[in-house]
């Protein structure tokens, strides 16, 4: 039976070198569950991200992730669990040597797409879902930062991800346009996909209310239940 959760963390330990960042990691996220990872700058946020798209092993514990166990993830499967992850940065990462519609081609064909016709097609429906369908033919510095963060949104989507992991995507954005970027985020989980977002920024959380998970001494908090416990 195909599992609900798309991340399944249990007791998990994160190391690096000699250094635990973060040890007693449980966390568990449905399909379509919109998540924010909130703590102080080094409190863990970004190596449990990379935990999970395989650029860190858990030193301890049990973690799934999109159906993959990550103890025992061979280096060779990497890409084949990364197709069923979209990851968007906060500095966007765009290839700045070519156009929209290039930098989505790069991506489809490094994942084993093969037909024009196809590439083209798929590139089309997720430029059409991010709002820019008629700026593939735009360079990176002819957008915004907030059409370039769509279209790495847009790139994230491509190969249909069961996960999306946003590591501070509105970090360098206004407020206007944060606003416009959480609310594509909501409408990608709407449609059944995970969104796991680390960022600062409060106010918009405010705004956007949603279920927070807070690095914090060490580990992960549900901040309900530190609410709840303070109360």
């Amino acid at each position: 039976m195909e599992s609900e959760l798309t991340v399944n963390i249990i007791d998990g330990v994160l190391a690096q070198k000699e250094n635990i960042i973060l040890k007693d990691v449980n966390l568990q996220v449905a399909k379509g569950e919109f998540i924010y990872l909130i703590g102080k700058t080094g409190s863990g946020k970004s190596t449990l991200m990379k935990s999970m798209y395989g650029e860190l092993m858990m030193n301890e514990g049990q973690s799934e992730i999109c159906g993959y166990d990550m103890t025992k993830l061979k280096k060779k499967h990497v890409p084949f669990l990364r197709r069923k992850l979209g990851i968007v940065f906060q500095d966007f990462e765009l290839l700045t040597d070519r156009n929209v519609n290039d930098n989505l081609k790069f991506v489809l064909k490094s994942t084993g797409w093969k037909g024009k016709k196809e590439i083209a097609g798929r590139i089309e429906e997720v430029l059409e879902k991010v709002g820019l369908d008629t700026k593939g033919y735009k360079m990176p510095y002819e957008l915004s930062g907030g059409e370039q963060q769509r279209v790495a949104i847009a790139r994230a989507l491509l190969n249909d991800p069961e996960l999306i992991l946003a590591d501070e995507p509105t970090g360098n954005l206004d407020p206007m346009t944060t606003e416009g970027i959480l609310n594509l985020l909501f409408e990608i989980s709407k449609s059944g996909k995970s969104v796991i977002m680390a960022t600062h920024d409060y106010s918009t959380m405010k705004k956007f209310e949603a279920r927070t998970i807070v690095c914090t001494n060490g580990t992960l908090k549900d901040k309900a239940e530190i609410n709840h416990q303070m109360g």
